[in-house]
């Protein structure tokens, strides 16, 4: 009788799906191995939070656990995971080492969302008021940790070819350590088309996203001080409701009636509030991976404008969902095209049903990543051999990274 086999997740946060993309995506990747038949741990160090998702009733154990603690230890012994998912590469940094120490054979993949050390060198990019370089990635401290551990780990799981190209390209990293494994979604059958509310159904624009994540609140000051007064100006009725997680007070302050330029913090269905909207706008300077908001979007037949970073990696060869401009006057004159004429809207909300259908169905990715990982697991001696560099970031990282949580543990004894 064939064993169980266990997935251990270690998570930076309790996933929050309603919150954020990326706990969107963690609870897409838990379905992809429920349905391989995996017993599924996660475990994390953070606290609980009032917007976390019941694990137990997606079927997942809980555990919390704590940072420098060879409790830890123990622990994943006594686990004996087959697969152990790190989510973000800092998770990867503090519970690697452990890992590879008390279960050596345990596949290790690391789920790196986006990759930061990019998102952090355009953001300074932008700061400067210049155009990001390759180069900047270099002197960004986050890069060193972060292609030290998609190195240390078997698999890297990327959901951006941009950023597939920059590992394989730039950071010489080879392709065998790192996998295509954008958003999983399920595909929109014509009956649900039917069902979306119609172009005079919906008004509105809006913008939706977590407030934590700096990307975000970036591109609402933009709207308000610079695109929204152009919109304004052309649709004096126009109204823009701005949603998303953790708003703070500098967000609130924004909130202006007057100016259509409403801040409704938190949206309770995110879904509901897209569906009813007309027009999402997502004016991102800067940013990394594929952006869940235009996804979601898509998935409400709600078209969209944005930026060639907001778009980057999302649409291949397809017609984008509405419109794609980095320039100002532009952004405000197609979102206004997009508002007030019903062929083009109708037709960009064809586009972004067509993406969402032809580049992440769940189905397209299901089996092959079924795959991938039964192949890793019966010869990962073999590849690790064949990864080096990574064998030898893990040799060291268990002499430093090692040393210096145990020494962290003693002091706060």
């Amino acid at each position: 009788m064939n064993q169980v086999q266990k997935l251990l997740i270690i998570g930076f946060v309790w996933p929050e799906p309603n919150s954020s993309a990326a706990g969107g995506r963690m609870m897409q990747l838990i379905s992809l191995f429920k349905a391989q038949g995996f017993s599924i741990t996660f475990a994390s160090p953070a606290q609980n939070s009032d917007f976390m998702v019941d694990l137990d009733k997606h079927g997942v154990d809980k555990k919390s656990i704590a940072l420098n603690d060879s409790s830890f230890d123990v622990y994943i012994k006594e686990l004996n995971p087959s697969v152990v998912l790190f989510d973000r590469f800092m998770i990867e940094e503090q519970f690697g080492w452990r890992v590879a120490e008390n279960c050596p054979d345990a596949l290790r993949l690391l789920d790196t969302e986006d990759l930061h050390c990019l998102r952090l060198a355009r953001q300074k990019a932008s700061k400067e008021n210049r155009s990001f370089e390759a180069t900047d990635l270099f002197v960004e401290e986050v890069a060193k940790r972060e292609i030290a551990s998609i190195l240390r780990c078997d698999l890297s799981l990327m959901i951006s070819e941009f950023e597939m190209e920059l590992l394989e390209f730039v950071f010489k990293i080879d392709k065998a350590i790192l996998y295509y494994l954008p958003f999983l979604l399920e595909p929109i059958e014509d009956a649900e088309i039917e069902r979306l509310p119609s172009f005079e159904d919906r008004k509105d624009f809006i913008f939706i996203g977590n407030f934590l994540h700096e990307p975000n609140w970036n591109a609402v000051q933009y709207l308000k001080e610079t695109i929204w007064p152009l919109i304004k100006k052309q649709s004096p009725k126009a109204v823009l409701n701005i949603y998303g997680a953790y708003p703070s007070q500098k967000v609130l302050q924004l909130h202006n009636v007057k100016e259509g330029f409403l801040i409704r913090g938190r949206a309770i269905d995110a879904q509901e509030v897209v569906k009813k909207a007309r027009v999402v706008l997502a004016p991102l300077r800067f940013g990394a991976g594929i952006k869940g908001k235009l996804l979601e979007a898509m998935q409400c037949g709600t078209p969209s404008v944005t930026t060639s970073i907001g778009s980057e990696s999302m649409h291949g060869d397809l017609p984008w969902n509405g419109f794609i401009t980095d320039v100002v006057t532009d952004f405000a004159e197609e979102a206004v095209r997009l508002y007030q004429d019903k062929r083009i809207w109708g037709k960009a909300q064809q586009n972004g049903i067509a993406i969402i259908n032809q580049r992440y169905s769940k189905g397209l990715f299901e089996v092959d990543f079924r795959k991938k990982t039964a192949f890793l697991r019966s010869n990962l001696q073999q590849h690790r051999l064949n990864n080096f560099m990574g064998a030898m970031l893990q040799h060291h990282t268990l002499k430093s990274t090692k040393y210096m949580s145990r020494w962290i543990e003693e002091k706060n004894k």
